[in-house]
């Protein structure tokens, strides 16, 4: 029979799973199931926009205020808003939804790190290895988390190959497939067709039903952790704290660490940004079509989930550094190779190359990246996390909003402007934690145990489950 704390760690991700295989597939289609007038592509920009809004404030407050899991549950009803929204594809009902998914993103992703970092804390207790436990936490996370690309996608793909409307692309079309595709002549070349309405709405529909599932089983299987602190901070707080909880996510920035790390952060949604939206355009459905892109994000979704857990585990041997450097190489051997491949359906192979080394290290950026928050900020769980999910986001919405504006080699270079500029500045992180560590919450309690602040163990309990 599994511990409750292992049935935790369980139901987080495979409630995330349930909801991310909604929300992933349809961000994967975005650039081209609503490409009239970038609507798809102008819809994600707001999401992300929208999370950059509600980092600044809401996640302190309704985590402090609701607990990880409630905070969880709400923020899941309004990721399935989105879905709701794209049944209607006009710019009222898409727009509202996007703001209103992107409230919910970042109380979501920072009670989601808040709880993990909490239950390895509390698993850390006994085995006093809080660094390693806490990577291990992240990594079976996104182990499970991340396959919900191959869920979402192969639905889309199933669904739209049930198209009647797939044409053929001619070689003279080809041409402008790949680095060579400007955004004038995006809808005039290449497979883009988009499919029948009907297909769209079953799809939607499935999308629908498992975001459900997802609110269910969080709502009903997961343990309130830290319902007890949550409902001591609202009968004892007042105004003060609310403004100081209000104020929480900003005052992290006056720290050198949390600055050095947003380009890292930033880099995060660079990245990801260019999968779901340049590279599917750009290589997949122009040469391909859309149909293909469930099963090329398939591969993405199966490599990262692997490699997610693969490197959770294998990070207490290597250390973080040499993780980051491997996934940074990955990375920029892949966009000097995209600048110059010229995409045609007979290289199919390596359609499914470039998802698989992508996902490889995105593995690394999401796992180590999320771990390294949780530890160098150990009393500030709250706090660290909106931070992680606004600067993430920003990248988000800088990389959508020019994504119609300029060419695909200008965002390739781009990109790989932001990954020199990550390395610098994360190494500067490294070299400083390295001068001056950090001191963990499970150091900071078996010191107190050791000196019995306030004269006795009961005391030295209740300020450990403050700090935890």
């Amino acid at each position: 029979m599994i511990s409750q704390n292992t049935k935790n760690i369980l139901v987080v991700p495979f409630g995330f799973l349930s909801l991310f295989t909604a929300y992933g597939g349809l961000q994967s289609l975005q650039s081209s199931l609503n490409a009239e007038e970038g609507m798809g592509v102008i819809s994600l920009s707001v999401v992300y926009g929208s999370i950059i809004l509600s980092s600044m404030f809401l996640p302190p407050i309704m985590i402090k205020n609701l607990g990880c899991k409630w905070t969880i549950f709400i923020s899941m009803a309004c990721y399935i808003s989105y879905s709701f929204g794209n049944l209607f594809p006009g710019w009222a009902a898409l727009i509202t939804t996007s703001v209103l998914l992107g409230l919910g993103g970042s109380p979501l992703w920072s009670a989601k790190c808040s709880y993990l970092t909490i239950s390895g804390n509390i698993q850390a207790e006994k085995d006093k290895k809080g660094q390693d436990i806490i990577n291990q936490y992240f990594g079976i996370f996104f182990l499970i988390f991340q396959s919900s690309a191959v869920w979402g996608n192969l639905m889309s793909s199933l669904i739209f190959q049930q198209d009647s409307n797939i044409g053929d692309i001619s070689e003279e079309t080809l041409q402008y497939c790949g680095a060579a595709l400007c955004n004038e002549n995006f809808t005039t070349v290449g497979n883009f067709t988009r499919p029948e309405q009907h297909l769209v709405n079953i799809l939607l529909g499935c999308y629908i039903g498992v975001g459900v599932l997802a609110m269910v089983l969080i709502g009903v299987f997961l343990d309130n952790i830290d319902g007890i602190m949550a409902r001591d901070f609202r009968r004892n707080r007042g105004n003060h704290s609310f403004c100081s909880t209000f104020l929480a996510t900003f005052r992290l920035l006056q720290g050198k660490r949390l600055i050095m790390l947003i380009p890292l952060t930033m880099y995060s949604g660079f990245e990801q940004s260019f999968l779901s939206g340049e590279y599917t355009k750009n290589y997949v459905i122009c040469a391909m079509g859309i149909h293909y892109v469930g099963f090329v994000m398939i591969c993405f979704g199966a490599v990262n989930a692997l490699s997610s857990y693969a490197f959770g585990r294998l990070s207490q041997y290597t250390g973080r550094i040499a993780l980051f450097c491997f996934a940074a190489l990955i990375n920029l051997s892949c966009a000097i190779a995209l600048l110059f491949w010229k995409p045609h359906p007979d290289q199919l192979p390596v359609f499914f190359v470039f998802p698989a080394l992508w996902g490889m290290a995105d593995a690394v950026w999401q796992t180590q990246t999320n771990a390294l928050y949780g530890i160098l900020f150990p009393k500030h769980k709250e706090a660290a996390f909106a931070n992680y999910r606004m600067w993430e986001s920003l990248g988000f919405v800088i990389a959508f909003a020019y994504s119609t504006f300029i060419s695909l080699s200008t965002k390739i270079y781009i990109l790989i402007s932001v990954l020199a500029l990550t390395m610098l500045t994360y190494i500067w992180v490294e070299y400083n934690e390295y001068k001056n560590p950090t001191v963990s919450a499970i150091q900071i309690c078996d010191d107190l145990e050791e000196k019995h602040v306030k004269g006795t163990p009961a005391n030295v309990k209740i300020i450990c489950q403050t700090l935890m």
